[in-house]
């Protein structure tokens, strides 16, 4: 996964902190973080759906839905791509010691074994929401953790 998934994520935990749009430049301030690089995981989010920009003096950036209603993996999704991590590319066809294609009627034991790792990994991001993530920070963190952001943000 790549690093803008983790911007991402935090992004998202503290939109549930607000209920205006947040502007980019202070979620990029929030997170010490260049404005630019955050522009390209929003727009990211945006384009999949998750959150939605507001114009105009009180714009932002706010979720589209509950954050119950957003996993972990619609997140990842529109960052890295719904492509698995892991692409085989029939290593065993190549080489002196080569198996000929028309042998390969199964995915060979390492792609295999990859696959059912890439199912989990989707199932386990599948099943856990951004609220269940704020209220992970919030039980890390302390009480009233994100409603100090909240009100940094608004500040």
């Amino acid at each position: 996964m790549s690093g803008g998934v983790e911007w991402a994520l935090h992004c998202c935990v503290v939109l549930t902190s607000v209920r205006e749009p947040v502007p980019a430049a202070r979620l990029a301030a929030l997170h010490d973080i260049s404005p630019t690089y955050l522009a390209k995981q929003l727009q990211a989010l945006s384009r999949a759906g998750l959150i939605h920009s507001v114009q105009g003096k009180f714009g932002g950036y706010a979720l589209t839905r509950a954050p119950e209603r957003i996993t972990v993996l619609d997140v990842v999704d529109a960052v890295d791509g719904p492509g698995p991590a892991f692409v085989c590319t029939e290593i065993r066809q190549r080489g002196p010691l080569a198996t000929p294609a028309e042998a390969c009627t199964t995915p060979c034991p390492i792609a295999r074994a990859m696959a059912g790792a890439e199912a989990a990994r989707r199932e386990a991001l599948r099943a856990i929401s951004i609220a269940d993530l704020a209220k992970d920070v919030e039980s890390d963190s302390g009480a009233g953790a994100l409603e100090g952001v909240g009100a940094w943000l608004r500040g």
